[in-house]
């Protein structure tokens, strides 16, 4: 069995991808455009793919059996062709949570205590030529006791709930899906949620009910001082209304996702003049040393599932 790996550059510099050798021949390449993705399949079996797209036309005209995602979505395979071409198709998930959760907090807390201007006080050589021990010249601010909206309820959304409850935060959430019925915390409409939490953070998918959930209409409805978070899919968010809204409002936004990635060189975030408004991140929430060992794992499993049930 050949094994191909098409972007193994996006699971990370330190990644060990040794374990696949053992289930036959394995070829590995750092990144891969679109359009060689054939080329590069044509011996292969099996697939190990992040993002780049396997669509029916690879499949068409591959021997590929299996497609391995790296990652919990599946939007970059075409399903309904994997369907009817007998191609299986497996995703990884749960492998992240701890991962997104932490860079949560941290862009959060990141934020609320305004390191970026202390850190450069310090690093600037101000407090060494200051007359007092201290400086609280930038208002630092808890999140105990704020109003915590999220915006996604899955697996992600839940462990960030619960870490903002032990902060002391008052949780309630938003389902996009309007499935999602979880008693143990508050579940408001969009429009509360907006109007009413001090601190909003997204962990939610993009699809149809997601897809521009925040525009310009929302982000006017936030309140004062109201930090709004993307951890979720870029595109849930209107990043030039957003980008808007931070120069001409009191908002503060912490982005991870971006909803074309890498980031365009004209990206609106880019022009920004409340730049101290914003974090932005390079979609790294999904990827500590551990959650990428978890995933590496996983997909494993997976080839090692389809092997057996052959």
């Amino acid at each position: 069995m050949k094994i191909v790996c098409l972007d193994a550059k996006t699971l990370g510099f330190d990644a060990n991808l040794d374990v696949f050798k053992k289930y036959g021949e394995f070829v590995s390449y750092d990144y891969t455009a679109n359009e060689e993705a054939i080329e590069k399949l044509k011996d292969a079996d099996v697939v190990i793919t992040n993002k780049v797209l396997i669509t029916d036309e690879v499949m068409a005209n591959t021997n590929i059996k299996l497609v391995c995602i790296t990652a919990t979505g599946t939007n970059n395979v075409d399903l309904e062709a994997a369907k009817k071409r007998g191609v299986v198709v497996k995703n990884v998930a749960g492998y992240s949570t701890n991962s997104v959760t932490q860079l949560t907090f941290a862009g959060l807390l990141y934020m609320v205590n305004k390191l970026n201007y202390y850190d450069n006080y310090v690093k600037d050589g101000k407090w060494a030529k200051s007359e007092i021990f201290t400086n609280l010249d930038e208002i630092i601010t808890e999140i105990g006791g704020k109003k915590f909206g999220i915006i996604g309820l899955g697996t992600i959304g839940r462990k960030v709930a619960s870490i903002a409850q032990a902060f002391g935060c008052e949780v309630s959430y938003y389902s996009t899906s309007g499935k999602n019925a979880n008693k143990e915390y508050k579940s408001v409409s969009l429009n509360e949620l907006l109007k009413e939490c001090d601190i909003i953070s997204i962990h939610a998918p993009l699809n149809e009910n997601t897809k521009n959930l925040i525009d310009e209409k929302e982000l006017a409805k936030l309140k004062e001082n109201a930090i709004i978070m993307n951890f979720g899919r870029g595109g849930i968010i209107n990043e030039e209304a957003l980008a808007h809204a931070i120069d001409n409002s009191s908002i503060k936004a912490v982005v991870d996702v971006l909803e074309t990635e890498p980031m365009e060189k004209n990206h609106p975030f880019l022009n920004i003049k409340n730049k101290d408004n914003i974090l932005i991140t390079p979609h790294i929430a999904w990827g500590s040393k551990e959650a990428r060992k978890t995933l590496i794992d996983m997909v494993a499993k997976n080839i090692e599932d389809f092997i057996s049930s052959k």
